[in-house]
């Protein structure tokens, strides 16, 4: 199957000048974000996500759909190599909501970009509300993107650290949620397979366990199909929801919602999925 840059950056809605430059980079991210969505569909309408570009490409360009993090960000860093970046996957790990712990190791994949001496985290398959455009990896100090302020902490053992807060609380000494945990050690895409099957089929896993699709509007407001249940939420400058509103889906609904809402038109049934998450025995 081949594989076509301009194809894959009209999917992305990108138009312009595509040299390796920081305002490429970061428009290309915030594009990506605003046009495929982060979606597990493919487990829960009988088939199985395999990390192969040709097929990560005709999935995500040709059948304009979206996928979980090995499948937008590995099919990101080959868009982004191709013209020109210097990109390097990573090893992250999730930080559970549930029991408080750490995903295993390639538990997420993530991108460091190298561009004129300067080194910066991209991720446009996180799915939950993050940031959208990349981090810089060259401080540890606050770096703002609308409502809200990251920053990236290292510890000793070259582990490092990306965190958040809302403008309520903002500053070095304010409340820190951790999101996920990462190293800078170079990973390959068929180093994340076997996580990317675990996620297919573990009762320990979000993906498994949920039928989910989420995207990034402009403008701040995030669109979530989850279960039965279809979640509109916007940002207000202040970074508390300004408004959210929940619609409770029929079966019969869902297809077409999926499909006005996120432009994803399954080639079969979907079974809608929300079931509780089996806590984890390992925990990091």
């Amino acid at each position: 199957m081949e594989m076509h840059l301009e194809t894959y950056l009209s999917r992305i809605g990108f138009a312009g000048p595509v040299e390796p430059s920081l305002e490429v980079l970061r428009s290309l991210h915030t594009s990506h974000l605003f046009s495929v969505p982060f979606e597990n569909l493919t487990l829960h309408s009988g088939g199985r996500v395999q990390l192969d570009l040709p097929l990560l490409y005709d999935k995500i360009v040709n059948q304009s759909r979206g996928g979980f993090c090995t499948e937008n960000n590995g099919l990101f860093s080959w868009l982004l190599s191709r013209l020109g970046f210097q990109v390097t996957m990573l090893s992250g790990q999730v930080k559970s909501r549930l029991t408080g712990f750490y995903g295993p190791p390639f538990d997420h994949l993530v991108l460091m970009v190298r561009l004129d001496g300067q080194r910066w985290l991209c991720d446009v398959g996180y799915g939950a509300p993050c940031f959208s455009t990349p981090l810089s990896l060259e401080t540890s100090g606050l770096q703002e993107q609308g409502h809200r302020v990251y920053r990236i902490r290292k510890v000793d053992e070259g582990m490092h650290f990306l965190e958040w807060q809302g403008e309520e609380n903002k500053g070095v000494d304010g409340d820190w949620t951790q999101i996920y945990k990462f190293t800078l050690e170079p990973r390959r895409l068929e180093d994340f397979a076997e996580m990317c099957q675990y996620h297919q089929s573990s009762p320990c896993s979000l993906f498994f366990c949920k039928s989910l699709c989420t995207i990034l509007r402009p403008g701040g407001t995030w669109v979530a199909y989850l279960g039965r249940k279809l979640t509109s939420t916007t940002i207000s400058t202040k970074g508390t929801a300004l408004e959210t509103t929940i619609r409770e889906l029929k079966d019969e609904e869902i297809p077409g919602v999926l499909a006005e809402e996120f432009g994803v038109v399954l080639n079969s049934p979907l079974i809608p999925k929300d079931e509780t998450i089996t806590p984890p025995t390992a925990m990091y």
